[in-house]
C-alpha cells in the first residue's frame, strides 16, 4: 500500500511538473494560440509601425506570431515579433519559430 501511494504521488508530481513546463514554454513565447480568424490584420500592424517611422519590408505569420522585417528611422534593419492576436511586441524576435 505504501509503495502504491508513493508511486501515485510521484506520478502526480511528474505530471504537474510536465504541465508547468509546457505552460511556461507557451507563455514565454508570447505567440497567440487563438485561431487565425481572431488575429489582427497584418495591415494594422504595418500601419502602426509606419506611424513609428519604420519602413516594413515583410510580415510573415509564424506559429501565432507575426515576424516583421523592417528598417527603423535611421535605416537600421529590424527583425521584430508580435503576438498575432494582440499585436503586442515580443522580446524574442524568433518567438514564432519555436
Amino acid at each position: 500500500r505504501i509503495t502504491m501511494k508513493l508511486s501515485t504521488s510521484l506520478l502526480s508530481i511528474g505530471f504537474l511538473m510536465a504541465c508547468a513546463s509546457a505552460g511556461s514554454a507557451i507563455a514565454a513565447s508570447g505567440c497567440s494560440s487563438a485561431p487565425a480568424a481572431q488575429w489582427q490584420p497584418k495591415a494594422k500592424l504595418e500601419s502602426q509601425l509606419t506611424a513609428q517611422g519604420m519602413k516594413v519590408r515583410q510580415i510573415k505569420s509564424e506559429g501565432g506570431c507575426y515576424e516583421v522585417y523592417a528598417t527603423d528611422k535611421s535605416g537600421k534593419r529590424q527583425n521584430l515579433a508580435f503576438n498575432a492576436q494582440t499585436l503586442k511586441q515580443l522580446e524574442d524576435a524568433e518567438a514564432g519559430e519555436k
